[in-house]
């Protein structure tokens, strides 16, 4: 299938996509700030630059989006254009994340996902559940923690 878009609109529409501070970050970090936990934004010298950073508690928070990191829900989807690049490309954001989860993990942080379908959607989680659930989970010393949207049989 054909790109519906020229080159032009197609560059700036992809260049608009953030890295940081997008919507579902924005959300977990209002969040997380109202339920009074601090934290550091982006940490350079972390591997990945974790969303959130949590010193106090040697936790991490991801918020990664579903297309991005290939998760397994209703909002990923391959596209059916560049079929091959586009596999290239979210296959090496999963072998990225694998080997910054690993070094985290080394290093003696504890890092937690919070999945884009979980707070937007169909599917979605409620926000206080989310938030009480993640906010428990750095309060605590339990590894890892992942947070996605609901399961629909």
């Amino acid at each position: 299938m054909a790109d519906v878009h020229d080159k032009v609109t197609r560059s700036r529409n992809m260049s608009a996509i953030r890295a940081s501070d997008t919507r579902p970050e924005l959300i977990i970090r209002k969040a997380l700030w109202q339920a009074g936990l601090r934290y550091r934004l982006h940490v350079k010298a972390l591997p990945g630059r974790p969303d959130l950073v949590f010193p106090r508690y040697r936790a991490v928070v991801m918020v990664n989006g579903c297309f991005w990191h290939h998760h397994d829900c209703y909002l990923f989807k391959w596209p059916a254009s560049r079929e091959a690049f586009w596999r290239e490309k979210i296959t090496k954001n999963e072998l990225n994340d694998a080997r910054v989860l690993a070094v985290l993990r080394e290093v003696g942080w504890r890092v937690a996902y919070v999945w884009e379908c979980a707070l937007k959607g169909r599917n979605k989680l409620p926000l206080p559940e989310v938030t009480e659930t993640l906010g428990g989970w750095i309060r605590s010393d339990q590894d890892t923690l992942e947070i996605r949207g609901i399961k629909k049989a």
